[in-house]
């Protein structure tokens, strides 16, 4: 299963040097999501990570950035829902990601995508009041169809002790957020997020 964190949509602090202790830990994609900052803001963000890591970068907003430093691909979301030009031009090098908040929208946008995100899995952790969409039954159904498949990355409320669910109803893998980088400072980030790649990447290899 696929290990994606998605940045905190503010500034953090030393968040580059906490973005490189998680590849580090074992992420496999960073999704660089920051809808409110300038670009030149994501750019310095950008210029403090090793280049090795760049590749394995997607971007929510800016995505002129893609083509600048050379990044894994672009997410399209309701801000941005158009694959730029040069991402088009280019789809062997690019990965097209998408947001999906239904199961209906998920079977829609999958087959063109490299993967997508559907969400709220469970309770929001860093958006208060946002509520889980699904029940188990609906996603056991959806698993049973063959819409959850390794395309698919649960997203909302994900927690350590959710990951042999998302399992179960066959996700490809899982994206974080709150519940990575409400631990930012702290010695348990890193531990955490050990535990999490150990335990997304149980079956890898």
């Amino acid at each position: 299963m696929k290990f994606i964190v998605i940045t905190s949509p503010c500034p953090m602090p030393d968040e580059a040097q906490r973005i490189k202790e998680l590849f580090d830990c074992g992420i496999d994609m960073l999704h660089l999501r920051k809808p409110g900052s300038a670009v030149e803001d994501c750019a310095r963000l950008l210029d403090s990570l090793p280049d090795k890591y760049l590749r394995r970068i997607v971007v929510h907003d800016h995505f002129q950035l893609c083509l600048d430093y050379d990044l894994a691909g672009v997410h399209l979301n309701r801000r941005n829902p158009s694959v730029p030009p040069f991402v088009a031009a280019d789809p062997d090098r690019y990965t097209v990601s998408a947001s999906c908040h239904s199961i209906a929208e998920a079977a829609e946008k999958k087959a063109d995508a490299a993967y997508i995100f559907l969400s709220p899995i469970f309770d929001s952790i860093s958006k208060q009041g946002y509520r889980s969409s699904y029940c188990s039954e609906e996603l056991g159904k959806a698993a049973g169809n063959g819409i959850l498949d390794s395309r698919v990355i649960a997203l909302g409320g994900i927690t350590l002790g959710h990951i042999p669910m998302l399992r179960r109803w066959h996700f490809g893998g899982a994206a974080f957020l709150g519940d990575v980088w409400k631990r930012a400072g702290h010695d348990e980030f890193i531990v955490n997020a050990r535990l999490l790649s150990c335990a997304l990447h149980e079956n890898k290899g």
